[in-house]
């Protein structure tokens, strides 16, 4: 009997252990702070006053719904191919070939998109990362803390992720690939993470599937696009396109 006892108690102190390795294995970094303290913001400058930023055009499948500033540049005004009725905000353009409502002021276009680019540069220059190739680019059901992240391929997200942090705290991801996130599923945010701090600087294509929900600032060197009914709240600041189709695109407060 006492025997048995024994063998029971080591059996309960077992999966109790097992319960916290798997439990904490999910949430990356509770316990650490990036190193060298506080991780900084990246600046987006003038395009952080724009929810969607383009070098090469903006193409829509009707209808979408877009809260923000959103322009074109250096490409013609034409490649606007959103309407008026679907932007919350004010559409710039180079010239005045683009849509009716557009407000055509290539100085501020100019600025906005090189201010775009010092922004990825600098994203993309933060070294020693806090965690490097986190579960090898794919990333479903994991919940991330504050800190500089870094994959040298791609990033994959199957299943919902966390971002967990503070109001202050920061977050940013350095792709070296394409990053995809799969059809209906979403980041959330919790503990008070705000989505102007998470910053998504990719090398690659974006890829939001459908009816999927995304957090953060996405700095794309190439393309981004939004596949139907996806919604993010945060900015697509892209050097080459944006695609839409039927989606909900709000500017982080």
């Amino acid at each position: 009997m006492k025997k048995f006892k024994a063998q029971r108690a080591c059996l309960v102190v077992f999966m109790l252990a097992m319960s916290v390795f798997f439990s904490s294995s999910l949430v990356y970094g509770r316990d650490r702070q990036p190193e060298g303290g506080t991780l900084a913001a990246v600046n987006l400058r003038v395009a952080g006053n724009f929810v969607i930023l383009s070098k090469t055009g903006i193409t829509d499948v009707p209808t979408s719904a877009i809260t923000g500033d959103i322009g074109t540049s250096p490409i013609t005004g034409a490649a606007i191919g959103v309407p008026c009725s679907e932007v919350t905000g004010t559409m710039y353009e180079v010239d005045a070939a683009g849509p009716a409502c557009a407000v055509t002021d290539a100085a501020r276009l100019t600025t906005a998109v090189l201010d775009m680019q010092t922004a990825y540069t600098d994203a993309a220059g933060r070294s020693n990362p806090d965690f490097l190739n986190l579960g090898a680019g794919d990333i479903g059901g994991l919940t991330l803390t504050p800190g500089l992240y870094k994959w040298t391929s791609a990033v994959i997200i199957p299943k919902d992720i966390t971002i967990f942090g503070g109001p202050n705290d920061v977050w940013i991801f350095q792709v070296a690939g394409t990053l995809i996130m799969s059809s209906a599923v979403n980041i959330t945010l919790n503990g008070g993470a705000q989505a102007k701090n998470v910053f998504w600087q990719t090398a690659g294509a974006v890829t939001l599937g459908t009816t999927s929900h995304f957090e953060g600032n996405i700095l794309g060197q190439t393309g981004i696009n939004l596949q139907t009914g996806a919604s993010i709240n945060g900015r697509m600041l892209a050097q080459t396109a944006v695609t839409l189709q039927m989606n909900t695109v709000t500017k982080p407060q």
